[in-house]
């Protein structure tokens, strides 16, 4: 697995978390697919915050992109300011 400095890890997870954000657009930024995020979730996150963010995943079918309704194209909000460029 890539090495990622805190700042990275931090984004990812909060990317995680995010409704809007899919899984591909994580794994653009990234390089790093749904198992990989899976894993540094894991290492990073309390054992119960992770238990309640798989629970919460398994809920969301707007997690990939290719689920998604054609009206959606973008994974954040216009005025979002944490792009890594």
């Amino acid at each position: 697995m890539k090495k990622f400095n805190e700042e990275d890890i931090s984004r990812m997870i909060e990317m995680a978390w995010e409704d809007r954000t899919s899984l591909d657009a994580i794994k653009r930024t990234y390089g790093i697919d749904e198992s990989e995020l899976k894993l540094i979730m894991k290492k990073h996150l309390s054992i119960s915050a992770y238990k309640l963010w798989r629970k919460r995943m398994k809920n969301s079918h707007l997690r990939h992109e290719s689920l998604r309704p054609k009206g959606i194209t973008r994974a954040y909000c216009s005025t979002q300011y944490k792009l890594k460029n």
